[in-house]
């Protein structure tokens, strides 16, 4: 590990859509039919199981240099889709990329009214001499918001006060990223009632919105006290001797993000963060009862910060500054979500996507139950990679697996547990999930350390996700 390095976030990701795209020349074209069904309120397309069909490909020179559409065959991804799949991948992103945007520019005016700070110091105080407590209480919150409501994305803008906090407690910047991202990512893994990968699955297989709870409850109280021991674990270590950080050659300075000077609790500090807080809710309510997406989010969002400019008392000019100084601090997280999104677009025209799903399908079938049920647990997660698309991955594979699941006898139960547990657990380490390399971009933390910390936590996750999995088809999940 002491050898491994990463270049630059930018060049990492042209790397794999540059190998992804050769993929595309050795690995058989083919397709599924897919068909729009309704589950409720909601209209999606899916994959039409035992619907699979190999497409033939076509090479030529033209192909090849800028592409070449032949009806009922495929190209091999050419050196112009190449280049162009990071346009295209921006544009397929554009939504998620205002998002980030905007999240980025209201966090960036809330600092500077001062709230942030004041009410950050006084927690400091108040948990001066239980820091542990008020850590927990963070992480238990994140955690939960991330297991049953689903959040995830919406976090990228609470990651300069993650930062402050940790500075101001003793730890490293990693530290500091890791209290956010880990419950993030555990907590979705756990999945109690996400609406995003548990109660989308469920519906797929025809099983009631919000069944086997118990068990999934059992996860998220494991999954909880793993991430946090691990964490504190790094943390303890790297105050008793900081030369055992990974960022130990860190300055650890966060004045792109503003000052963080102590300020007092004032009483327009305290209607800004309630009033942020009661919306936010708001909003999150709205995304599980009425469909609300990213971009009704962040309409709310350019309200929510129109408003806290009023509360504050802020000239227009001056809120423009805060406005503008946040959209500059997100360049770089919002431009890797697009980048990332072009991996998949050269898979997608590539048409290899579906054949790895066909033929990792075939060799599941052929497998006995227990490793069977465990070999879609790895299959999800090896095909988080191509679809980083929580929704997207359940739509693709779901269908796929259910059938599957009643075929080898295993229940479609567990079937929704090995693709919430692959899904969720892989999202810590996979360079195409663009919100964590968003995340680590406006962090100022590399890939490089970032897998250098959290590995260890992966394979132990992994391994309790297989124990999970065991006990699910013993018990008859």
């Amino acid at each position: 590990m002491k050898n491994f390095k990463i270049p630059h976030v930018f060049i990492f990701l042209f790397w794999i859509i540059i190998i992804c795209s050769l993929l595309s020349y050795v690995i058989p074209s083919g397709s599924f039919e897919r068909i729009t069904k309704d589950y409720g309120s909601m209209s999606q397309t899916v994959v039409v199981p035992n619907s699979y069909k190999e497409v033939p490909k076509y090479y030529s020179l033209k192909a090849a240099l800028v592409g070449e559409n032949i009806v009922g065959k495929s190209s091999p991804v050419s050196m112009l889709g190449i280049l162009s799949a990071i346009p295209k991948g921006l544009g397929d992103s554009a939504i998620l990329v205002f998002y980030v945007f905007i999240i980025g520019a209201l966090f960036t005016l809330i600092q500077h009214t001062g709230a942030i700070n004041a009410f950050l110091f006084l927690l400091i105080a108040k948990f001066k001499s239980r820091p542990k407590l008020l850590l927990f209480l963070i992480y238990i919150t994140i955690f939960s918001g991330s297991s049953f409501m689903g959040i995830g994305g919406e976090t990228i803008a609470l990651i300069p006060v993650f930062l402050f906090l940790s500075k101001r407690l003793g730890y490293d910047r990693l530290f500091g990223f890791a209290l956010l991202s880990v419950p993030v990512y555990l907590g979705w893994s756990s999945g109690v009632t996400n609406p995003f990968t548990v109660q989308i699955a469920q519906t797929i297989a025809e099983l009631p919105i919000g069944s086997g709870i118990g068990f999934r409850l059992v996860l998220y109280v494991v999954y909880a006290a793993v991430g946090f021991y691990f964490i504190s674990r790094y943390g303890d270590k790297i105050k008793k001797k900081p030369s055992l950080s990974f960022m130990k050659n860190d300055p650890f300075n966060l004045d792109e993000f503003g000052s963080f000077e102590k300020e007092n609790l004032e009483r327009k500090h305290i209607y800004i963060l309630l009033f942020f807080i009661l919306s936010y809710a708001a909003i999150l309510v709205a995304v599980q009862t009425i469909g609300w997406g990213l971009i009704e989010m962040s309409a709310c969002f350019i309200g929510i910060l129109i408003i806290i400019a009023k509360i504050a008392g802020m000239s227009g000019d001056e809120s423009m500054v805060a406005f503008t100084k946040g959209l500059k601090i997100m360049i770089v997280p919002a431009l890797v979500v697009g980048v990332a999104r072009g991996i998949s677009v050269v898979l997608e025209e590539g048409m290899i996507i579906d054949t790895i799903l066909y033929n990792a399908s075939e060799v599941l079938m052929s497998m006995p139950k227990i490793v069977a049920a465990e070999g879609m647990l790895f299959f999800q997660s090896t095909l988080n990679f191509f679809i980083p698309s929580a929704s997207g991955q359940a739509l693709v594979s779901m269908p796929l697996m259910t059938p599957m699941s009643d075929l080898l006898g295993i229940s479609r139960q567990t079937a929704v547990l090995a693709y919430i547990l692959g899904d969720g657990l892989s999202n810590l380490i996979i360079p195409t999930n663009g919100v964590l390399m968003a995340m680590l971009g406006l962090a100022k933390v590399s890939f490089e350390k970032w897998f250098k910390l959290i590995l260890p936590l992966f394979i132990i996750s992994m391994i309790l996700a297989l124990v999970f999995i065991a006990i699910a088809i013993t018990t008859g999940y």
